[in-house]
């Protein structure tokens, strides 16, 4: 059974469980937790010790008794039990009454295009237990269509490409649906690690990991998508002594280093388009390609598509909340009834038996 937008219209959570963030829309409050997918635990005593932002803090910054971890990886739960105490304290007690007040309380997730059903059923228990009596699945990629406020109810072609941390989604939506899609294992943790390993082999200096996002930031300041050479410096460990060392980076070397990683992203681009039919590929030619997601701010990363598809490439106004934001409009009613697929067929099919017993409940 296809997931309906009157079915989504009766929960009233939503939930974007992201291997980077994650982010908790509530119907009537809008979006209350948007924070990263990371906890720290007390390996002696099994206390959770921290989530969100002050967790992300600690990455590296440890004694051996506290363990930082991330529930989430590449859009698809692997700590089930782990994201549910994470989830716990990202609501917080006064939210977490407030929905405990709904005897039937129902939510909805975002899952990664063409998740797998163990995936899907990994989301669905998560929230069950949180107390939800029935679980709603919507795909990510029509959740941030909707989200950035494209006319995907419209018979013309959107192509929409979500760059989260892990994976890299690209398709084509008419008519609500999804008519091609491609899910590519390439994401901005690729673009971080294809950074650290340059600074490693050119320069022999370490960079801690918490730093590569500000590098990359420093770096689009300083003309990173311009031509001409530009420099930055940065802070980090020297390889051979362990001292701390400043180097001077070419911003001209780093956009080499990462356009590597992303050549896997344009051939995904390259397969949607020979698969689409070409009254949608005219229609694209025209409309170009909108970018959400929290990667989708990598410098030079819309430059190299536009020079890769010769089609115009957009950045979403807020682009790493849409998907949440679709499908918080999608709770609230407020797009169009043409938009009647959320989950394709297949999908909510294989996720219907996760989701079959909370259900049941619901009608006894």
């Amino acid at each position: 059974m296809t997931v309906s937008l009157e079915q989504l219209r009766r929960c009233h959570v939503a939930v974007d469980l992201g291997a980077a963030r994650t982010r908790v829309f509530v119907k009537g409050a809008g979006l209350v937790v948007d924070e990263p997918s990371v906890a720290a635990v007390n390996t002696r005593t099994g206390a959770l010790i921290a989530v969100g932002a002050l967790a992300e803090k600690m990455t590296g910054r440890t004694p051996d008794y506290i363990r930082v971890v991330r529930p989430v990886s590449g859009g698809t739960v692997v700590d089930i039990e782990m994201a549910q105490r994470m989830l716990r304290h990202l609501l917080g007690e006064k939210l977490r009454r407030q929905l405990r007040r709904k005897p039937r309380l129902r939510a909805a997730a975002c899952t990664p295009h063409d998740s797998d059903p163990l995936a899907q059923r990994a989301a669905v228990e998560t929230l069950v237990g949180l107390g939800a009596r029935r679980v709603e699945l919507v795909d990510t990629l029509i959740a941030a269509a909707v989200g950035c406020g494209l006319p995907v109810e419209q018979p013309t072609a959107t192509m929409i490409m979500v760059c989260g941390a892990a994976t890299t989604q690209v398709a084509v939506l008419s008519l609500g649906s999804i008519v091609t899609a491609e899910r590519i294992p390439v994401g901005g943790n690729a673009i971080d690690h294809a950074v650290i390993q340059h600074l490693r082999h050119e320069h022999e200096l370490m960079l801690p990991s918490q730093s590569v996002r500000p590098l990359q930031l420093a770096l689009h300041g300083n003309g990173l998508t311009l031509e001409g050479p530009s420099s930055t410096e940065i802070h980090g460990r020297d390889v051979a002594t362990g001292l701390a060392r400043s180097v001077t980076v070419d911003t001209a070397a780093v956009r080499n280093a990462i356009h590597t990683p992303l050549t896997a992203v344009l051939d995904g681009i390259g397969k949607i388009l020979r698969e689409c039919p070409p009254d949608l590929v005219a229609d694209l030619a025209e409309r170009g390609v909108m970018m959400v997601g929290g990667s989708a701010l990598l410098p030079g990363l819309d430059q190299m598509l536009r020079e890769a598809t010769g089609m115009p490439v957009h950045i979403a106004e807020r682009p790493d909340v849409c998907a949440i934001l679709g499908l918080g409009a999608m709770l609230e009613g407020k797009i169009q009834p043409m938009v009647l697929n959320p989950l394709s067929e297949s999908e909510s099919a294989r996720s219907e038996p996760a989701r079959s017993e909370p259900a049941r409940s619901e009608s006894a």
